[in-house]
């Protein structure tokens, strides 16, 4: 404490203040009149209390806790709603998932599924922030926000994701080529693995997987192998001292060596220093494309140089001057039986069956299919139960069998 008197006007003598105290945060004013007459102002700093914090009483702590319960509740039952829709939808959704787009569903009916699936989403979305407690005039602009962000996007992604979506359906609806069939897109060739929404997936000649954007298959030709049978062709040049009739007959004997219907030859070009010549044939069976395109080439080889005539480009004599006797070709091995120079052996693994091994799948998996719907077109029209009886098990065996297969084809 500190005292300080305090003195009086110019006579020099005290003068009397009012007694009394004044508090101000922690400093207590005193004034004090001794019998001196002489007024003292006391400075005294207040001791801390030693609890700064004093709880309140327990009728305020009651109302505090039933003030925050109230608050509680009373947001939980705003945002009940809400949640419950989250659940639903949430629900709603894995069970869609699990019921369209299940590992046994193919890459034909998978597509329309995809596009289900996505607007069920998008309705899920909208509905769930429709049950939001929020005021009018928020939802209003919300939903206008979310209508400039879904405008922005379409249009940013337009060329890409939303052009590829819009292939995927032209290719479904114009269904030009289907799983199973032999395909050329620009310089890819193959057979097709899948029709996706996005993409087709064919299987090149080196056994690799070519994922082609559905906007790519749009703007560019697509050559089709049809499933009834194709041509399979050679072309070769000889030169002008080799009579052309002669030719022909060997070529059609070549193309009928490998099993093609129908075998024929066409001159193809008169050039300056040779004559170009094609034979084609008839090949129903196209899963051995690329066996008879091979084996036709080598029976070509064969049919000529048993005739006596060179497959060579005059070309050929101006560089390397030879012997007019000597023939230039190679010499006729005869082939033995079980040896390796046999002409034809039907019993080897063909190259189809491991260059084309997922297309090969998808083409056996599309006929099964045309099984199954023509068994479910039987079931529906046969009248008697013992009919009925043996349909539902041959449709039962096809649909096991689809389903082992697709989840086969699924396998990388």
């Amino acid at each position: 404490m500190w005292a300080f008197p305090i003195a009086g006007g110019g006579s020099g003598a005290g003068r009397l203040l009012p007694a009394g105290s004044l508090e101000v945060g922690s400093i207590r004013w005193t004034m004090a009149t001794p019998p001196c007459h002489e007024s003292v102002l006391a400075v005294e700093r207040l001791p801390r209390p030693a609890h700064p914090f004093v709880l309140p009483s327990p009728d305020v702590q009651y109302g505090l806790a039933m003030g925050i319960q109230e608050q509680f509740v009373e947001l939980a039952w705003k945002w009940a709603p809400t949640f419950g829709g989250m659940v639903f939808v949430v629900g709603g959704l894995a069970l869609a998932n699990r019921l369209l787009l299940s590992k046994s569903i193919t890459s034909d009916k998978r597509l329309p599924r995809q596009v289900m699936m996505l607007l069920l989403t998008v309705s899920g979305l909208i509905w769930i922030f429709g049950l939001m407690p929020l005021p009018i005039e928020l939802h209003g602009q919300i939903l206008s926000l979310f209508g400039l962000l879904l405008t922005g996007v379409i249009a940013f992604s337009s060329t890409t994701f939303v052009a590829n979506i819009m292939g995927g359906l032209m290719v479904r609806a114009v269904r030009s080529f289907r799983p199973g069939d032999f395909i050329r897109i620009g310089e890819h060739f193959g057979r097709v693995t899948e029709r996706g929404l996005f993409h087709t997936e064919i299987q090149t000649e080196d056994r690799d997987l070519v994922t082609l954007p559905n906007l790519y298959v749009v703007t560019n030709p697509v050559k089709v192998v049809r499933a009834s049978g194709t041509l399979v062709s050679v072309r070769l040049s000889l030169g002008y001292d080799v009579q052309h009739t002669g030719v022909e007959e060997h070529l059609k004997q070549a193309a009928s060596d490998v099993g093609l219907d129908g075998p024929f030859v066409h001159v193809v070009e008169l050039g300056d220093f040779s004559v170009t010549y094609m034979v084609a044939g008839f090949l129903e069976d196209i899963d051995r494309l690329l066996t008879t395109r091979s084996r036709l080439r080598c029976a070509v080889l064969d049919r000529l140089h048993d005739a006596k005539i060179e497959i060579v480009s005059p070309n050929f004599m101006n560089q390397r001057v030879l012997d007019p006797k000597q023939a230039v070709m190679p010499a006729r091995v005869k082939p033995t039986p079980g040896g390796a120079t046999q002409d034809v052996v039907d019993e080897e693994p063909t190259a189809e069956s491991v260059v084309f091994d997922k297309g090969s799948k998808a083409s056996a998996l599309e006929g099964l299919r045309d099984r199954e719907e023509g068994l479910k077109r039987q079931l529906a029209e046969a009248t008697a139960e013992t009919d009925k009886g043996a349909l539902e098990k041959k449709l039962e065996r096809i649909q096991t069998r689809i389903d082992k297969g697709t989840e086969g084809l699924a396998e990388p």
